[in-house]
């Protein structure tokens, strides 16, 4: 069982993504053709046969080579089956030592504890969405249901026509107070959008008020039986009048009954874990790791 590092250049993607696609803990993340839109420039690790996989994402800055977690890119780490603790490990021994720093997340299929390495633990919520939406909405908390109905009071209308750059235009806007991506990454996404609505497993849901003010956004993606509330905008005019509650509860209205889970991509913020809880989903836990190998003259950078 040899894990090998291939260079973009020599990775087989058929292979590739045949794997990430059988794999158990499979995610839309994990493809080819999702790391192409999104990484700034990714190798990879292969066990045996695309056994089992892992993307490295890697940057480069002042000829210092490091490992980070691309845009829009919730989690990654090793997919396959039968993923063992040892499995892991032997994948993170593999990672070639030219890459000093790392600051990289894990899928849930990948929460284990290491005998060499140290994970810390983070924090997402899905929904199954295999129940009636009646069974569904009957679990919702009292908050989430008192937002519906204001909703609907103010004539809040849902629809799935929105166009993504006003998608993104919205959740650009919003993104100012936190950690904003670049704008290559809204470039990206937008070309990946594309990509995925050209292979029905995208789809975009939208609140307006009645004068077509656009309160709510939400960019979803449809892979391995679950739906990712991906890119999110929310106007500070639609706060007060329920238009993101409105637009999840429209989503789950119209998904609930079927095979999947929908993945709200977090959160480790409380009042975000706090919201999606409030839909009564669940939390899932997945790992993170941070290692510094940095030569010791600028390792305080990284701190």
């Amino acid at each position: 069982m040899a894990i090998i590092y291939l260079t973009y250049q020599q990775i087989d993607k058929l292979k590739w993504d045949a794997c990430i696609n059988n794999a158990s803990n499979g995610l839309v993340y994990g493809y080819s053709f999702y790391l192409d839109a999104m990484a700034k420039n990714w190798d990879a690790l292969v066990l045996d046969d695309y056994e089992a996989v892992m993307p490295i994402t890697f940057n480069r800055k002042y000829a210092v080579y490091y490992l980070y977690q691309p845009a829009f890119t919730a989690c990654l780490g090793v997919f396959g089956n039968n993923i063992s603790a040892e499995i892991l490990n032997r994948f993170l021994h593999a990672i070639p030592g030219k890459f000093k720093y790392w600051d990289i997340y894990f899928n849930p299929g990948n929460m284990f504890a290491l005998p060499d390495f140290n994970l810390y633990e983070r924090k997402n919520f899905v929904l199954n969405l295999r129940n009636s939406y009646t069974e569904l909405f009957a679990n919702f908390k009292d908050n989430i249901k008192r937002n519906i109905r204001k909703s609907e009071k103010f004539g809040l209308l849902t629809n799935t026509n929105c166009n993504i750059d006003a998608v993104i235009a919205l959740a650009k806007e919003q993104a100012l107070a936190f950690a904003l991506p670049g704008q290559d990454d809204y470039e990206n996404f937008k070309l990946l959008y594309k990509l995925m609505y050209s292979k029905e497993k995208a789809k975009i849901y939208a609140v307006s008020n009645k004068e077509n003010k656009l309160l709510a956004a939400a960019v979803f993606f449809f892979s391995h039986n679950r739906a990712y509330y991906i890119l999110v905008g929310n106007h500070p005019d639609g706060k007060t009048l329920g238009a993101s509650h409105a637009l999840i509860n429209a989503f789950i209205k119209d998904h609930a009954g079927q095979n999947l889970l929908l993945d709200f991509e977090g959160s480790d913020i409380p009042s975000l874990a706090y919201f999606y809880n409030s839909f009564a989903a669940a939390e899932e836990k997945y790992s993170a790791i941070k290692l510094n190998r940095l030569p010791a003259a600028i390792r305080w950078l990284k701190k």
